[in-house]
């Protein structure tokens, strides 16, 4: 049985950009009840709320999903993404689809570019963190005794990528990328119980 926070995250995802009085309708609760709960969902991030101009007076307050709250409804859009990269592998040859994923680490990471020259290598390892959650990933990362390992925590794409293990190139050339480590260098893991780890060699580093 759905609570009453899953059930006004239900209604904004079928009919986004509700009010308040919206919402207790479909939920069924009044009010006061609905903003309580809105409240909550905003300080956690899963909902946002803007002003709306409707008819003549004053906009109105609606509410909608935010990009992480539409993450709570994963199904639909793992099997629309599953469908596409099927689509897309049958139609391209592998080079050409691998250098998809390349190209979109690239575009992401280019704008790093000048600022990556003056950092160390654990200040690169921070702010490729930082680049990383900004994508969906929580990563974290520690020095060993022959150099570096980053470990994702959470990966948005995990289950995408057990099927379709390109969309990995993406996170390898990030790495990479941020990293200022030729991809050649870098040891990609696939940890079937978890995610994805990245091991660089210290004498590899920069």
């Amino acid at each position: 049985m759905k609570s009453t926070r899953e059930k006004v995250l239900q209604t904004l995802a079928s009919n986004p950009r509700s009010t308040i009085m919206e919402i207790a309708d479909s939920v069924g609760i009044n009010a006061i009840s609905v903003r309580h709960h809105l409240t909550s969902l905003q300080a956690s991030s899963l909902v946002s709320a803007e002003e709306e101009r409707h008819g003549v007076g004053r906009p109105r307050l609606v509410y909608y999903l935010t990009e992480k709250g539409m993450e709570k409804f994963p199904t639909r859009y793992f099997r629309l993404t599953n469908n596409l990269l099927g689509q897309i592998k049958e139609t391209l040859p592998e080079d050409a689809v691998k250098g998809i994923f390349k190209k979109m680490a690239d575009r992401i990471s280019e704008e790093y570019k000048p600022v990556l020259k003056n950092l160390s290598i654990e200040e690169k390892l921070d702010l490729l963190k930082d680049v990383m959650a900004q994508e969906g990933y929580e990563l974290s990362w520690e020095k060993s005794t022959d150099g570096y390992s980053i470990s994702e925590v959470s990966c948005p794409f995990y289950q995408i990528g057990k099927e379709h293990p390109e969309i990995c190139l993406f996170d390898k050339t990030l790495v990479a990328n941020m990293l200022a480590i030729p991809e050649t260098k870098i040891k990609h893991i696939r940890k079937a119980e978890s995610h994805c780890a990245f091991v660089i060699a210290d004498s590899d580093v920069k």
